[in-house]
C-alpha cells in the first residue's frame, strides 16, 4: 500500500488539481490495489478499468487546459455498489434472475459524482437484493472484510466497506435501510454516514423501497476520512423526480459545530440491552470516544433509552407497514410473489447450495409473514414507535448526538449472523427513525479487527455527527489500513 491509498478524496482532488499527481497516476495506482487484494476480497464484482484509464486522461487534459475550473473530485477514483445502475455495468443486486442484466443509464446518484469529477472504476459486491447483513449471492459468491478472510465484510453494501477498508478505493457510494452503510463501513474500519431520511435520492438503484420506507433507505458515501463526508452528502443531497420521497433541506457547516455548546447522549451499558452483550473492547471504545469529546468540552451524558431493547422488532415492523412492495415479490422476480410452499421448497437446496438464492434471502421471505402472526402486537407498533421518535427527538433537540454501539461484536465470522440476525436492530432502529447518522472507526482490537460507535444527530442536522466524526478522527486516527494478510 503506498500513500495514493492512505490519502482522502479531497487530499487527492487538491493533489491532482495542484498538478502533484496526475490523475492517470491515481487511478492506476487504485487499479493495482484492487487487482493485489480483489482475489482475496471478492468485493468488486466487474471492473470499467479501460474506461476509467480513458477518463483519467481526458481529465488531466481538462486540468492542463483549464486548472481554474475543475470540479471537486476531479480525477478521483471510486467504487460503486453493484445495486446503483452504472452503465454499462451489471446490476442486478445479487439476484439470479438478473443475471446479465446491464445497466443503460447512471443512478442520479452516480450522475452526480461523475459531474463532481469522479471516475468510477467498477461496481461491487452486496447481500441478495440487499437485504442480509453478509454480502453474499449466488452471482459472484461471498466477499470477506478487509482485515480477516474469515469474517464478514458486512451488509449489503459489503464491497464497498471492503474496497474502502482495504485502500483499494479512496471512497464508495452505499445505500442502507436497515445498516447497510454502516456494518460494512464498521466492520472495516471506515467511516460511512447514512444521511437524513428523504436528504438523498434512491433513483436509479434496486431494489428502491416503496410507500413510505422511502425514506428508511438513504444512499451515502463510505470514505476513508471523516473530512469527505460532508462534501460529499452535499454532491449527493437534494430532490429527483425519481424518488418522490426525497426533499430538499438546509444543509449545516461542521466547521460552524462548537462541540463545547453540545451535549453527547453516551448509551452503553443501557439494562434494556442486557440480551445483546456487547463486547468489552467496544464498550472501552466508545469510552474513549467519550472522553476525547469531553476534552474538546462536550457535556456528557450517560444516557437509557428503554425502547432501544426492541429495536430489531421495531424495523421489521416498519419495514412490513411501509413497503408497498413485498420481498417475496422482489425474489420472485418478474414472475408471481414467491410463496411461503416454493420458499419452503428451496430452504432445503439453499442449504445444500443447489438453489438460485441464499438462505437469508428465503429466511427473509418467510419473515414477512411472522407480523401477520402478531397482529395484535402489530397495532401497538406505530405508537411504539413514534413514542421512541419523540424520546429521541427530545434528547437530540436541535444540535446534539447519541453515541451507540454499532454492533454487539467486532466484525462477525461468516455465517455467524444466521444466529443473531437480531443484532441488526443496532443499526435498523435510525432508519425507522430517518435520523442522520455516522458510523466512526476507533481504532483496532487486540486482534487487529475495526472498533467504532455510531454517532446519532437529529433529523436534517447531518453536519452535527459528521463533525464529530471529525473531531474523533483528530483524536484517535480514524481509519487504521489493514495489517496485508500473508
Amino acid at each position: 500500500m503506498n500513500e495514493l491509498h492512505r490519502c482522502s478524496a479531497l487530499d487527492l482532488a487538491t493533489m491532482i488539481r495542484t498538478g502533484r499527481v496526475s490523475s492517470r497516476e491515481v487511478v492506476e495506482s487504485h487499479i493495482a490495489r484492487v487487482r493485489r487484494v480483489n482475489p482475496r476480497l471478492n468485493a468488486m464484482v466487474c471492473d470499467r478499468f479501460d474506461d476509467a484509464r480513458a477518463e483519467a486522461d481526458a481529465a488531466d487534459a481538462r486540468r492542463a487546459a483549464s486548472p481554474d475550473d475543475l470540479p471537486l473530485l476531479h480525477g478521483v477514483p471510486c467504487t460503486i455498489k453493484e445495486a446503483f445502475s452504472v452503465t454499462g455495468m451489471p446490476w442486478s443486486a445479487g439476484l439470479v434472475s438478473r443475471r446479465g442484466l446491464r445497466a443503460t443509464a447512471d443512478a442520479v446518484t452516480v450522475q452526480r459524482l461523475r459531474a463532481a469529477g469522479a471516475i468510477v472504476l467498477g461496481v461491487t459486491n452486496t447481500s441478495e437484493l440487499c437485504m442480509w447483513m453478509e454480502s453474499v449471492n449466488r452471482i459472484y459468491g461471498r466477499t470477506t472484510s478487509a482485515y480477516d478472510a474469515g469474517r464478514t465484510s458486512g451488509g449489503s453494501s459489503g464491497g464497498e466497506g471492503a474496497m474502502v477498508g482495504s485502500g483499494a478505493s479512496p471512497f464508495g457510494l452505499g445505500s442502507d435501510i436497515g445498516g447497510s452503510i454502516r456494518m460494512p463501513a464498521f466492520f472495516n474500519g471506515v467511516f460511512g454516514h447514512k444521511p437524513s431520511g428523504g436528504l438523498v435520492p434512491s433513483s436509479g438503484q434496486f431494489p428502491q423501497a416503496t410507500g413510505s420506507a422511502g425514506l428508511m433507505l438513504s444512499t451515502g458515501p463510505l470514505t476513508r476520512s471523516a473530512r469527505d463526508l460532508m462534501p460529499m452528502v452535499r454532491l449527493l443531497a437534494g430532490p429527483d423526480v425519481g424518488d418522490p420521497m426525497c426533499r430538499a433541506m438546509h444543509l449545516g457547516d461542521p466547521a460552524a459545530v462548537d462541540l463545547s455548546t453540545i451535549t453527547v447522549h453516551d448509551v452503553r451499558d443501557d439494562k434494556s440491552l442486557q440480551r445483546f452483550p456487547i463486547e468489552a473492547a467496544l464498550l472501552d471504545a466508545q469510552e474513549a470516544a467519550v472522553r476525547a469529546l469531553a476534552r474538546r468540552g462536550a457535556r456528557i451524558e450517560k444516557t437509557s433509552v428503554p425502547g432501544l431493547a426492541d429495536a430489531f422488532e421495531l424495523w421489521s415492523a416498519a419495514m412490513h407497514v411501509r413497503n408497498k412492495v413485498s420481498f417475496a415479490a422482489l425474489l420472485g422476480g418478474e414472475g408471481a410473489p414467491m410463496s411461503t410452499g416454493a420458499v419452503l421448497r428451496e430452504l432445503p437446496m439453499a442449504f445444500a447450495g443447489r438453489s438460485d438464492f441464499t438462505v437469508p434471502a428465503l429466511g427473509l421471505a418467510l419473515a414477512e409473514h411472522l407480523p401477520l402472526l402478531l397482529s395484535a402486537r402489530m397495532l401497538t407498533m406505530t405508537a411504539r414507535i413514534e413514542h421512541l421518535r419523540a424520546r429521541i427527538d427530545g434528547l437530540l433537540g436541535a444540535h446534539d448526538v447519541m453515541l451507540f454501539p454499532s454492533h454487539p461484536r467486532v466484525a462477525p465470522k461468516h455465517h455467524a449472523a444466521l444466529l443473531r440476525f437480531a443484532d441488526a436492530g443496532f443499526t435498523g432502529v435510525f432508519n425507522v427513525l430517518e435520523v442522520p447518522v455516522t458510523q466512526v472507526p476507533l481504532g483496532l482490537d487486540a486482534r487487529a479487527l475495526p472498533l467504532g460507535v455510531q454517532v446519532i444527530g437529529a433529523r436534517g442536522q447531518d453536519h452535527v455527527p459528521i463533525a464529530v466524526a471529525m473531531a474523533l478522527e483528530e483524536a484517535l486516527g480514524g481509519w487504521v489500513p489493514p495489517a496485508e494478510w500473508s
